[in-house]
């Protein structure tokens, strides 16, 4: 296939990017290089005679009309976005922007350019979206359950509440103009690649340079973590098989309270990197964020039994890989920590 990865300079969209190519499709990455995005992230196939890169704004429909026009893909895969919890309560109007009227604007592109195209029955829209669009559930998973496909929508923050506006917008298109399209939902992702602004990055950084970890309220929230590359293996197996108008929930299978996220890690880095003192002595227990969920957890039988997908690596491998990636990657994420708001308190409303 011939796929348009919108975000592709991101950290979920580069594992996409990363994949594709290696999977042998021709991938047209368009990104914006906002604050988040790194080109070094797909460096590894910047040279590859089937990859193409596109500076352009999802908000601009003008650049998003040349790009359709001329690479002309079988698929749009939608992974750009702003995701930053904590910057959305700082910043709410930069989330709507991009995540509710980017998405109308690449929505209307793909349509035209569909239409255009005489309807091809074979492309897709596929948009990537979260599971933080459900809202919070409660802290027992035997009473509580798990965030299933038809789970009602319920957003806490200014970012899920635009990333649901985004779903909704994607489902009306479908219902209404006919466009062939699928959505995902998933859990908290990790692995290498990830801005340095995110909890598990932030905690093996600031674990070796010596600083407290922080860690939100008491670090009773529990979060369902998805390793990065089983994610994109995911993606890629829904815009191949999934059903047109189909949604798929995708998890890690690993839900965890933060601090005992944050204690795995310190205890990586006590093998790895061993100190003077246990890393966990730098725990520091901080403000929480107003509205803070408590707890994700993603039922995945649907993608499971509809398309034979599972997450291949465990919460203590994955940890394991993305510690590792970050001691060996220091020419990566040390410019990164220059950047705007990164190393900061944000979200304290």
């Amino acid at each position: 296939m011939k796929l348009l990865v919108t975000g592709g300079a991101g950290f979920i969209g580069s594992a996409v990017v990363r994949q594709a190519i290696a999977a042998g499709h021709d991938v047209i990455n368009l990104d914006a290089l906002t604050y988040a995005a790194c080109l070094e992230n797909v460096a590894g196939v910047a040279d590859h005679p089937r990859y193409h890169f596109e500076r352009a704004d999802i908000r601009d429909r003008a650049a998003l009309d040349r790009i359709l026009a001329q690479h002309r893909p079988d698929a749009v895969m939608h992974l750009a976005a702003e995701s930053h919890v904590d910057r959305s309560i700082d910043g709410p109007g930069t989330f709507i922007e991009t995540n509710v009227l980017g998405t109308f604007h690449l929505l209307e592109a793909a349509r035209a350019y569909w239409t255009g195209q005489g309807r091809p029955g074979a492309f897709r829209f596929h948009h990537i979206s979260t599971d933080e669009v459900f809202g919070s559930l409660g802290p027992d998973p035997k009473t509580d359950g798990q965030f299933t496909e038809s789970t009602p929508y319920d957003p806490r923050s200014p970012y899920s509440a635009s990333k649901a506006g985004s779903d909704h917008l994607v489902r009306a298109w479908h219902e209404t103009y006919g466009l062939p399209v699928v959505l995902t939902n998933c859990s908290n992702n990790y692995g290498p690649y990830h801005f340095p602004e995110k909890l598990i990055p932030v905690v093996i950084l600031n674990a070796i340079s010596g600083q407290p970890i922080p860690v939100y309220g008491v670090g009773e929230n529990v979060r369902d973590w998805l390793y990065v590359e089983d994610h994109a293996d995911a993606l890629l197996t829904v815009i191949g098989r999934g059903q047109v108008g189909r949604s798929y929930n995708i998890g890690g299978e690993n839900e965890v309270r933060n601090i005992d996220l944050v204690r795995m890690i310190c205890a990586i880095l006590d093998r790895v990197r061993p100190q003077d003192r246990p890393y966990a002595d730098q725990i520091a227990f901080v403000t929480d964020r107003p509205g803070h969920d408590l707890r994700y957890a993603i039922e995945p039988t649907r993608i499971r039994e509809e398309l034979g997908w599972r997450p291949s690596v465990t919460l203590q491998d994955g940890l394991e890989r993305t510690v590792t990636w970050y001691l060996a990657n220091e020419d990566w994420w040390q410019p990164l920590l220059n950047r705007q708001g990164v190393g900061q308190r944000l979200g304290t409303g």
